[in-house]
């Protein structure tokens, strides 16, 4: 969706100047480069690339096709989802931007709370909930494509694992920018130093290992989506300094070490996926090619959660389950961890 209210706060990369509409994007009345909007969001990447890019752009990726639709939040996505509610507050009112914001399904789970979003994603696989109700750019988060001081609340969930330590200290420092005075980011990442507590999710992913070696399920993908980890926070005082070094104090911060959490999704959630998958096969839904089956699996596992039949209520429960994970340890310094970052005031010289 392209409304007026995301022209408003829209610039040029390359100029930094506002846009003026174009049906069915808009234009840079400077540089006159023109913006396309024909697909539900506003292009507005800079002309040259980055040298350093996400393999989230690769379509390999994606091809399990757990973007296209938005599902209801579940599992580690409803505990990260209740959590930047949490510490985020939003209200109405609120002028929200979504960094790296994927398929755009935080934005979804967001709407009751009367705030107006923005996602910002430099890969084009959005849901179709997200293009039909979502202002939605494509652009590079290290030179953010929006106008200074346009937001008041900002999140970011798992993206800055992802970056190398310049492309982080860029990504903050635009957040800041686009931030009002007094403005707070969410975000939920991790640092590569864990704590003691970390050996039960470890524990718990060399089971996922063997399991996976014995054909029991498929890790394939999501080792896939993890192959770019970057990890640039050394530990938590290193987070400090680099929010405090792009004009961020770490206001608040709660630990989460997943060990229930790392066996519910890598392994139980895994050997279902795995199964469907095959049931697909057999019964012809899915077609031969294995992708296809897990596509299959995972349009009929999202038909069945939004029944909110059985699957629904025994995933609920899980979730349940998984919040021991935020009440036992949350005060536990560990590597993952949720955090609200308040921007700091500007000193004068």
């Amino acid at each position: 969706m392209i409304s007026p209210a995301l022209l408003t706060v829209a610039r040029c990369p390359e100029c930094r100047i506002a846009l003026a509409p174009q049906p069915p994007g808009a234009v840079c009345p400077t540089c006159r480069r023109v913006f396309d909007g024909s697909r539900g969001y506003l292009d507005l990447r800079p002309i040259e690339a980055f040298a350093e890019q996400t393999k989230y752009l690769d379509k390999s990726l994606h091809v399990d096709a757990r973007h296209e639709t938005v599902a209801p939040p579940l599992l580690g996505s409803k505990i990260r989802n209740d959590q930047l509610r949490a510490f985020l507050e939003l209200a109405p009112g609120d002028r929200v931007v979504d960094l790296g914001c994927g398929s755009g399904r935080a934005m979804i789970w967001n709407r009751d709370t009367g705030a107006s979003f923005t996602g910002v994603d430099i890969s084009a696989f959005f849901a179709s909930e997200s293009l039909d109700q979502c202002d939605l750019l494509l652009g590079d988060l290290r030179r953010l494509p929006l106008a200074d001081a346009a937001f008041n609340k900002v999140w970011s969930l798992d993206v800055l694992e992802h970056l190398s330590p310049q492309a982080l200290r860029d990504m903050l420092a635009e957040a800041n920018r686009v931030l009002a005075d007094g403005g707070a980011m969410f975000v939920y990442t991790h640092v590569r130093k864990n704590g003691p507590l970390a050996l039960g999710v470890r524990l718990v992913n060399r089971l996922a290992d063997l399991l996976h070696r014995l054909g029991l399920l498929d890790l394939g993908t999501e080792r896939l989506r993890k192959s770019d980890h970057l990890n640039p926070i050394a530990d938590h005082d290193d987070l400090r300094r680099v929010a405090a070094a792009a004009g961020f104090e770490v206001e608040r911060i709660t630990y989460y070490t997943p060990i229930i959490g790392a066996f519910v999704e890598n392994i139980l959630t895994r050997m279902a996926e795995q199964f469907m998958a095959r049931r697909s096969r057999t019964a012809g839904t899915g077609g031969a090619d294995a992708g296809a089956a897990v596509r299959a699996a995972r349009k009929d596992a999202k038909t069945r959660l939004r029944k909110r039949g059985l699957i629904y209520w025994a995933t609920r429960a899980a979730t349940g389950l998984m919040y021991l994970d935020v009440w036992l340890w949350g005060r536990f310094s560990s590597g993952p961890f949720f955090a609200r970052l308040r921007k700091l005031p500007r000193t004068t010289p």
